[in-house]
């Protein structure tokens, strides 16, 4: 089930330039940064109550972050929802026509389970849902 929003991602250039401004402009607390090399990313996180700010720098030009800054420039990215459990969030959303990302669970920041839902069949938003390992 469903829970709570987990976090909000946003797709920058530089977390060097950007953390400043969530740091010490918005004074959101800083949880540190993390690369996750499958998905060719270093991110930063944020926290501001229970919902995190996640930011995503691409590591390699190839990358779906760096394509996605490419194509819309630097900004949201995706929102992501807490499930107890992902495997069931996964075959609910593909038995109601929901087209999948990741049909099977991958590792995620923050030592997570993840899987993406495709923006054309969750009206324009790039959806993920995570669950902690």
């Amino acid at each position: 089930m469903i829970s709570k929003i987990n976090h909000i991602g946003i797709a920058v250039k530089s977390l060097e330039e950007q953390i400043p401004f969530y740091r010490d402009i918005l004074q959101l607390e800083f949880e540190g940064t993390e690369e996750v090399p499958d998905q060719k990313v270093k991110v930063a996180m944020f926290r501001i109550g229970e919902i995190r700010m996640e930011l995503l720098e691409p590591t390699d030009a190839n990358s779906p972050i760096a394509k996605f800054i490419d194509r819309k420039g630097q900004g949201l990215h995706h929102i992501a929802y807490d499930t107890n459990n992902i495997k069931e969030e996964i075959n609910k959303a593909q038995e109601k026509g929901i087209r999948m990302i990741d049909k099977t669970p991958r590792d995620g920041a923050h030592n997570t389970r993840i899987a993406f839902m495709h923006p054309k069949s969750t009206g324009k938003v790039l959806t993920e849902i995570c669950q902690k390992k």
